[in-house]
């Protein structure tokens, strides 16, 4: 007896009150609040009624108000000509299964044939399919979230008790009025035929709604139906994630000034690149003139200019048309990095040019030749900037940081001292040959990573 009853627990815990929880609480697949500026959505479940709905809907009418009713099939079916009411007077109708049942009181497969019949019916009348679903009591249970992927779950931000005719109209009124705010999500009921509420409530939530609308329109605010404020959320975040995105950029422009004065960073004539000759502090590399470059040998370490990054990364359609645009201008750069190379008082001393890229495919064409950065603290703070830097030159970084997350992984790149000394003169003889400079070129990104490994001590 005692497993059979923690076996029920633990078959109730998550088939049913764990994704209920997570979705109440975190959001997770649902739509419960909106982001916007004078917008509010109101809804309506368990119809449509024969006496109240068609009342409802000659008020919000008069409002100008555009709603969501979330229908029980067995309802629509009975009184079509009120769903085809709803939608053509621009209302949205979703779907609250086909009958009220619980989603924790049926399996999975009766949960589906439930939607999909709702689903149906509402087509045939109206001749869209409905995208918006609202399971009873709002709750879900483990399989929702994977069978019903295809609509968008609907919750709320404001239930009032309006199904319970007791509540009265002024006090449902004053519960409303306290929620009345941009972005809220209402849920009413316009039948009180399903188990628990009382017939005639719907009477008291159209005489509630009426001062509600009222306050509204005093106020500003329009009552939009569900598709329209999630479209609304999604822009309104967007354009949060820019203002955001803006300041960010503002915030790494400062650094970079502070940065090129602190490590006495010198601008490459022409080019997009900074440099400083410094001393390698990396593990020992095998150059490809044979010679090798060891702790303490000094190098020309490059740098590209974050602020020409970020206007490159925003004139760009992808990517990949950033990277290649990047290694064109390192090929054309070059002529005037060995020309610094060749002037700078330091530049006998340096044994090889010297940088930190993100995605190294390509250099090799121009005469690069990469490395894994030693594995530590530097190397893991070097891959966080750089995927910070890939999300915010680049309008879909973000999204590219997703999906190829783990191949982005920052390398160190070198170029001999002579291999340099060769691209000097880009009409002479000593230049890199023809050949070796049309080699194709994959994409590639060598950006600059705001620290070097001296400066962190690796």
């Amino acid at each position: 007896m005692e497993f059979i009853l923690w076996l029920g627990f633990y078959f109730l815990t998550i088939y049913a009150f764990l994704p209920a929880f997570i979705s109440r609480m975190f959001g997770f697949r649902v739509f419960s609040r909106g982001v916007a500026e004078s917008e509010i959505a109101i809804t309506f479940d368990d119809g449509p009624d024969p006496v109240y709905t068609p009342q409802l809907l000659d008020l919000l009418k008069r409002y100008g108000a555009k709603c969501t009713f979330f229908v029980v099939g067995a309802n629509a079916e009975k009184y079509p000509d009120i769903i085809a009411r709803i939608h053509e007077e621009g209302h949205v109708i979703g779907i609250h299964n086909y009958q009220h049942y619980s989603n924790w009181l049926m399996r999975p497969k009766t949960v589906t044939r439930h939607i999909m019949m709702t689903s149906d019916v509402i087509e045939r009348i109206t001749g869209v399919k409905p995208t918006l679903y609202r399971p009873p009591w709002g709750i879900v249970n483990l399989f929702d979230f994977r069978r019903i992927g295809h609509l968008q779950i609907v919750l709320w931000t404001g239930m009032f008790g309006d199904w319970r005719a007791k509540v009265g109209a002024e006090k449902l009124y004053q519960r409303m009025r306290k929620k009345l705010r941009p972005g809220e999500v209402f849920v009413l009921h316009d039948s009180g035929r399903t188990f628990g509420a009382d017939e005639d409530a719907p009477a008291n939530m159209i005489a509630a709604l009426e001062r509600i609308l009222e306050d509204g329109r005093a106020k500003g605010y329009r009552f939009v139906s569900v598709d329209e404020m999630v479209r609304l959320t999604e822009q309104n975040k967007a354009r949060r994630i820019s203002r955001f995105k803006k300041m960010l950029v503002s915030v790494w422009m400062l650094w970079e000034k502070a940065f090129h004065v602190i490590f006495r960073l010198k601008p490459i004539g022409g080019t997009p690149y900074h440099y400083r000759i410094c001393k390698y502090s990396g593990p020992e590399v095998q150059l490809k003139n044979g010679q090798s470059l060891r702790r303490g040998d000094y190098v020309l370490e490059f740098h590209f200019d974050n602020r020409q990054l970020h206007e490159l990364g925003m004139s760009v359609r992808s990517p990949v048309q950033l990277a290649i645009r990047m290694i064109r201008d390192m090929e054309k750069g070059l002529p005037e990095i060995a020309r610094v190379l060749e002037e700078d008082p330091k530049g006998g001393q340096v044994a090889a040019l010297y940088g930190i890229s993100l995605i190294h495919k390509g250099g090799e064409a121009l005469g690069f030749q990469s490395m894994d950065l030693p594995k530590g603290i530097f190397s893991w703070l070097t891959g966080v900037y750089l995927r910070f830097l890939l999300s915010v030159i680049h309008p879909e970084g973000r999204k590219r940081i997703k999906e190829f997350g783990e191949h982005l992984t920052p390398k160190m790149t070198f170029m001999a001292r002579e291999d340099l000394l060769a691209w000097k003169d880009r009409s002479g003889r000593e230049r890199p040959s023809r050949a070796a400079r049309t080699k194709p070129v994959t994409a590639a990104l060598s950006a600059d990573r705001g620290a070097s490994a001296d400066q962190v001590g690796v």
